[in-house]
């Protein structure tokens, strides 16, 4: 964006303030992706050298959260004492398929970084232990527990508690310069067993993404969810060729579904989940899911889409969204969350999410950017939308492949 001063002010900051070595308890998710995959992006998009040093730094604080019997990482790390637990609601103490399984872009760029393997082997041992393990219909459930290797609950969702996994099988392929054969492997194999099971079509036409609690469905998409519109449109153009436009059509359609969820309320901004059932069609029923909290997923589905097809209509949709903000998130110190899409006016929560700058006013000026700016073909937007580049493909491995 240009903004060199505020950049050169941050970077005194990370050199100067930025200590890791707190005795208190993190999200290894949450860490890695806005912590090691911002320090990341910083490293590579301006070179310099604390960002590298940190980043490494970073990762090693989170080793010790892989030290259990399976390697399936603790969802909790003290970071002085390395300690580490999952949290207590989840499904008899199991890991989250979304946290441990959105690790992998920014541990294969540490290995990269600092020349140590174990952060790649981590990732890759992760994935050891999910292929061995029989899925249900071909479904990853949400929940996994790392002492026994056995999954939990029987819950599969595309949205929070599964959402990150599928999109890093994906985009671990496309950083690896589409060498990463097994996780191509895993994405489509995976994608098929949502469009076959999960994927569903309301009565008036709205494609959805449902959730799966032990083989029942609930007919409920939530916003998170949204992100599949972009993820799937990502992956078009690597599924089998008869499948690239089938894919693409999906993807389009999720889009077209969770721009209504939108277009449906009073603010013309997205409930937190919304439902097909009881007459209701991508309408939130639940007061506890009326709300909005500033999130990126339906945004990032536009940004892909119109860098795909060059359909106005996603330039369109992304600029009622850019005014809806406007109008009732904005205050005066920033911009906030709103409690109740449906109400006319609206009641701020008085937050402002990070992943808000990170993520949703990103995922706008790329929208309305040139797409040569950050281009796909370099670059893969880690979950919290950190740019990394494509690991390009040694041309030596090329030709021994050709021998």
């Amino acid at each position: 964006m240009e903004m060199y001063e505020d950049f050169d002010a941050a970077t005194d900051w990370v050199e100067k303030n930025l200590d890791f070595n707190v005795n208190a308890e993190v999200s290894v998710f949450e860490v890695n992706i806005r912590f090691v995959g911002g320090l990341l992006s910083a490293y590579y998009l301006s070179g310099k050298e604390v960002y590298r040093k940190k980043a490494v730094e970073l990762g090693e604080k989170l080793l010790p959260a892989f030290k259990t019997p399976t390697g399936i990482p603790w969802a909790l790390l003290n970071l002085k004492s390395g300690i580490g637990r999952n949290w207590p609601w989840a499904s008899g103490g199991s890991s989250i398929l979304a946290e441990y399984g959105t690790l992998h872009l920014e541990f294969m760029h540490l290995s990269k970084l600092s020349g140590n393997p174990e952060f790649a082997q981590k990732v890759m041992n992760i994935r050891k232990v999910l292929n061995r393990l029989d899925k249900p219909q071909g479904l990853y459930p949400n929940y996994l527990n790392p002492n026994s290797g056995q999954w939990g609950q029987h819950h599969v969702s595309v949205g929070g508690l599964g959402d990150s996994f599928y999109e890093y099988l994906l985009k671990a392929w496309l950083m690896s310069d589409k060498t990463d054969e097994e996780g191509k492997k895993m994405y489509y194999d995976a994608l098929q067993a949502i469009e076959s099971n999960l994927m569903r079509k309301s009565s008036s036409g709205l494609t959805y993404i449902a959730e799966w609690k032990g083989g029942l469905l609930e007919h409920k998409m939530g916003h998170l969810t949204c992100f599949a519109g972009g993820m799937i449109a990502l992956g078009a153009d690597g599924a089998p060729s008869d499948k690239t436009g089938h894919q693409m059509e999906q993807a389009a359609e999720i889009a077209r579904t969770c721009h209504e969820s939108y277009a449906r309320t009073a603010l013309k901004l997205g409930p937190e989940a919304f439902r097909f059932d009881g007459g209701v069609e991508a309408i939130a029923t639940r007061q506890n899911e009326k709300y909005f909290i500033l999130r990126p997923e339906v945004i990032e589905t536009y940004m892909y889409m119109w860098r795909f097809t060059h359909d106005p209509k996603y330039r369109e949709w992304g600029w009622e969204a850019v005014q809806a903000l406007e109008q009732h998130c904005r205050v005066e110190g920033g911009y906030s969350g709103v409690r109740d899409v449906y109400a006319s006016t609206p009641n701020h929560d008085d937050v402002q999410q990070s992943f808000y700058l990170a993520e949703t006013l990103k995922y706008l000026y790329l929208l309305f950017s040139d797409d040569d700016h950050l281009p796909f073909d370099h670059w893969v937007f880690n979950t919290e939308a950190h740019p990394l580049p494509v690991i390009k493909r040694d041309l030596t491995d090329i030709s021994n492949k050709v021998e």
